[in-house]
């Protein structure tokens, strides 16, 4: 049975996505990049609601650009290889291969998505992983935590959702970021 990953940058004070800019700096630096790039390469399903999806649809033409550099032409190819669910009531279609909408979140579903996996899947977007969350379907949530307080947003955990979480894996970059894994007990 593969995993459902919940992972997104994070403000130091707990927003995945602030009220005004953006989270701070540190998730550009090529060293955390890399280090996603290799986390993730093996990720087989990325669920995304509509907006998420519209932010990541960028890495399907990313290496069409000139001059980016290798980590980001690789996590491109990472990302063009994965499957793609777009959980949305509005998007008419998707410009991306590999893409599915589906209408609705259904937990069920994504319980039998997981059982039949042979590789992990993530769920990507506050709004989304707030719904697995509350479904009790995230077995990991992996933050990326900027040194930036933002003072308000969407925050990273829903409200009104307790959980018991074990830290598995922690590591400081150069860029002042600090990534935390949690493994739901």
């Amino acid at each position: 049975m593969a995993k459902l990953i919940y992972s997104m940058v994070s403000s130091l004070d707990g927003y995945a996505e602030a009220a005004e800019g953006d989270l701070g700096t540190g998730a550009d630096d090529e060293e955390v990049h890399t280090f996603i790039n290799d986390l993730f390469r093996p990720v087989g399903t990325y669920l995304y609601g509509r907006r998420m999806y519209e932010t990541m649809v960028f890495w399907e033409t990313a290496h069409t650009q000139p001059d980016h550099p290798p980590h980001i032409l690789q996590y491109a190819r990472d990302w063009q290889a994965a499957e793609k669910i777009v959980y949305s009531t509005t998007l008419g279609s998707v410009s991306s291969a590999k893409t599915r909408i589906e209408r609705t979140f259904d937990p069920d579903a994504v319980r039998k998505l997981k059982a039949d996996a042979e590789h992990d899947l993530t769920v990507d977007g506050p709004n989304l992983a707030a719904q697995a969350i509350a479904a009790g379907l995230v077995d990991e949530y992996h933050m990326f935590i900027t040194t930036s307080v933002v003072g308000g947003g969407k925050r990273f955990f829903p409200d009104g959702v307790r959980l018991d979480l074990d830290l598995v894996e922690e590591r400081a970059f150069a860029s002042g970021l600090i990534y935390a894994r949690y493994r739901t007990r």
